[in-house]
């Protein structure tokens, strides 16, 4: 009989000053130079945040294609869970560089809001990040809690 066993571990660092994430365009600073490793696919990027909504760090859940990045609940939390966060911001990127949300994009929202309400741990944002000249509003992002839909 062969036994195995699996361990998990995880290494949250936060460099430089502490900064609040409290809207939109703090993330997409706070996320500077996140996608630059692999700027033509698609990255899935979770930001965990303690009580006073400052990061703990973020963390690439995946990373896909060139028009998707496949994520699941149960990863984007296994971070927020280890990490002991209060909330989570989750980001990615639109290659093309219009920020315009998929209908998958919408899906994925809808099953991380309600898994981190069962978890509580809100989900308090899902930010696109894009490029402003592709970007029909040219912010370059787009946000759904500043739609509306968070």
């Amino acid at each position: 009989m062969r036994i195995y066993e699996a361990k998990l571990s995880y290494l949250l660092v936060q460099e430089g000053p502490a900064v609040t994430v409290s809207n939109a365009a703090s993330v997409v600073d706070y996320m500077r130079g996140g996608f630059d490793e692999l700027p033509l696919a698609e990255a899935f990027y979770v930001i965990v945040l303690n009580r006073k909504n400052r990061p703990l760090g973020r963390h690439r859940v995946t990373v896909g294609t060139a028009t998707a990045a496949l994520a699941h609940p149960r990863e984007v939390f296994r971070i927020a869970v280890v990490a002991s966060a209060s909330a989570i911001i989750c980001v990615h990127n639109h290659p093309s560089g219009d920020p315009a949300p998929s209908a998958a994009d919408a899906q994925i929202t809808r099953l991380l809001r309600e898994a981190g309400s069962t978890l509580e741990i809100p989900l308090l944002d899902h930010v696109i990040i894009g490029n402003p000249i592709d970007d029909p509003l040219a912010r370059g992002y787009y946000s759904f809690r500043e739609a509306g839909l968070l």
